[in-house]
């Protein structure tokens, strides 16, 4: 699943960072504000790509003596930087943008410049998200959510892979933006509403706030240290429910050390009369399946129940 993020994190470095070039001269040749604002707004998600590589280059040190459980959740650090620049960078850049148009309008010049520079950035971005959105239907296929398949709202508020769901975020805000700038560049050029390339701008600029503020809610609670989904915890249940030598599990406490680490804590009660020998045995088993239930589980502690 690391690399299959990484992969996506990529694509969407490469379609956005060619983007944003594009958008800029189209805003210099055209004057539209948001066309200028989708521009930043592409220069955004660029940096943002980068950062997240960069997390998920710290988050695959080795465990050391000041991290023995390693440097996973720093991930989820950098996710939230991300956050704060989609809502600085991008969401207050435009909104402030798009109120200085609407209270100072400017004609918009060469606007079919304009539409074709966003029609090739749709197509770059829904590659992009294509990419995104085929790594989604990979890591939540055979997955139920009370007895129902994870949808992709579900599954950005479920997941624990901040770099796969700040790039499905970022492409789906893109392609609403190329829309909301495509249809201020039209209104503003062909007619005559001044005002309207400005209010596209505004548009654009609450929309990268609502993203900022789902990314930056996800990953503020991975960050707090947030138990695994639902459905991962039920399959980690069931696991252990197989498992003969237990007779009662008292207490299942769950950690995302990041995207592809989860530390289980268990409190367990065996069956009476157990050895050391049995019940190390017991332990060693119950580790070995619940590590093939979920490859993810990386760390395994269990405690004997004191009753």
């Amino acid at each position: 699943m690391a690399e299959g993020s990484t992969r996506v994190v990529l694509a969407a470095l490469a379609g956005n960072g060619a983007i944003a070039l594009a958008k800029f001269g189209a805003a210099w040749l055209s004057g539209s504000t948001a066309m200028l604002t989708e521009a930043v707004h592409s220069l955004v998600d660029t940096g943002d790509q980068l950062l997240l590589l960069a997390g998920q280059a710290r988050g695959r040190k080795a465990p050391d003596e000041s991290h023995p459980l390693g440097y996973g959740m720093e991930t989820y650090f950098w996710s939230f930087i991300v956050a704060l620049m989609v809502f600085l960078m991008g969401g207050v850049f435009s909104v402030l943008q798009g109120v200085r148009h609407i209270l100072h309008p400017e004609p918009v010049v060469s606007p079919w410049i304009s539409l074709g520079v966003l029609a090739i950035a749709a197509v770059f971005e829904g590659a992009s998200f294509r990419v995104g959105y085929r790594e989604y239907k990979a890591v939540a296929r055979g997955r139920t959510l009370r007895g129902r398949p994870v949808g992709l709202w579900t599954f950005i508020k479920i997941s624990k892979d901040p770099s796969l769901v700040s790039v499905l975020l970022e492409d789906s805000a893109a392609l609403i933006g190329i829309g909301l700038a495509a249809a201020g560049v039209v209104a503003a050029a062909f007619l005559h509403l001044a005002w309207a390339d400005g209010a596209a701008s505004v548009a654009i600029g609450v929309l990268l706030a609502g993203v900022a503020f789902v990314l930056g809610n996800e990953t503020r609670s991975l960050i707090a240290g947030e138990a695994v989904a639902e459905p991962v915890l039920i399959q980690l249940k069931e696991t252990l429910a197989a498992i003969d030598c237990i007779t009662e599990l008292q207490e299942i406490a769950t950690l995302h050390l990041g995207p592809g680490e989860i530390l289980v804590a268990l409190t367990l009660a065996f069956r009476p009369g157990s050895t050391t020998e049995s019940l190390n045995a017991a332990i060693r088993e119950l580790t070995d399946c619940l590590k093939a239930a979920d490859g993810r589980v990386a760390y395994v502690y269990v405690r004997p129940s004191p009753r």
